[in-house]
Order: structure tokens, then C-alpha cells, then sequence
């Protein structure tokens, strides 16, 4: 059995080889270092409506737009960004006013608006998202569904500072 004795002598050895080795770099947080900006999709400004309104549900519901919104480089999420969503749906057409609406991200970066149920126009079943506030640069998204049977869509946002 060995005996481990500590003194001033080990601990600084110690001490020395942590630091030497990097584990030290275990204590901070995980970084996305790199990660690129999302560039914007063709499509995606179809029937963009500039400052839609902030809304707690688009029409009757029954279909959820979820994502995240996060920083290019470090990753790090970004709350209170202001996503706006729109599409062609069971209660209307992607460029008519009730179809579009607005919400922002929370402390995680995550946004999650309920709206009904999206319908293929033109073969494809799809979204649209816009961030567009300032702060970064616009990214405009056109998500195509699998199904239009999905209850569901998830678009992903990594912004780029302007």
C-alpha cells in the first residue's frame, strides 16, 4: 500500500502539474469556439413583414416553431432575441397579417411559438423565421417540413454581431 505523504513539497508539485497540464481548463465552462453564423436562405424573405407584432400564439394553434438563438464564435445563447415567425397554414396564407407574429427568446435562447398547423403550398410543407433586430446580422430561414402531417418545426439560429 502506498502512503501519500503531503507537505508544502507535494502540494506544490501538485499544484505545478495541474496547471502544466491544463486540467485547470476543466474548471471553465465549454466553449463553441468557431462556430460559424448561419447564412440566410433563398426563400426565406418571401412575405417578410418588418416589425410584426410580439404575440403568445399565432391563430387558434396546434403546431409548435421551437429553436434557439445562439452567439457565432463562443455559442453562448442569446436571450431576449426577437424571432419572427411565419407560413402558410390551415387558418391562412403566408402573406396575410394573422399569419405572422413575433417571440422572443428566453434566458437559455430558446424560443417556442404556437401556431396552427402548416400546409404545403407549392409541394413543401415549410416555415419561415426571421431574426432581424439589429444587434446582428439579419438571417432569414425557410425550414422544409418531412411531412406535412408534423406537428412540429425547429429552426436554429447562430447570429453574427453587426
Amino acid at each position: 500500500m502506498t502512503t501519500i505523504v503531503f507537505n508544502r513539497r507535494t502540494l506544490l508539485a501538485a499544484g505545478g502539474a495541474v496547471l502544466a497540464s491544463g486540467v485547470s481548463g476543466l474548471l471553465l465552462p465549454a466553449r463553441a469556439e468557431g462556430l460559424a453564423p448561419t447564412p440566410s436562405m433563398r426563400g426565406g424573405t418571401n412575405n417578410y413583414r418588418e416589425g410584426a407584432a410580439i404575440v403568445d400564439r399565432i391563430g387558434k394553434g396546434g403546431f409548435w416553431m421551437t429553436g434557439t438563438v445562439r452567439r457565432a464564435g463562443d455559442g453562448a445563447p442569446l436571450a431576449g432575441q426577437r424571432i419572427q415567425i411565419w407560413a402558410h397554414t390551415t387558418e391562412g396564407q403566408e402573406h396575410e397579417p394573422q399569419s405572422h407574429g413575433a417571440t422572443l427568446t428566453d434566458k437559455n435562447g430558446v424560443f417556442r411559438l404556437e401556431m396552427p398547423q402548416i400546409i404545403p403550398v407549392f409541394g413543401q410543407p415549410h416555415g419561415h423565421l426571421a431574426y432581424d433586430s439589429g444587434e446582428f446580422k439579419a438571417v432569414f430561414l425557410r425550414p422544409v417540413m418531412r411531412s406535412a402531417k408534423e406537428t412540429s418545426l425547429e429552426a436554429h439560429f447562430v447570429l453574427q454581431p453587426v
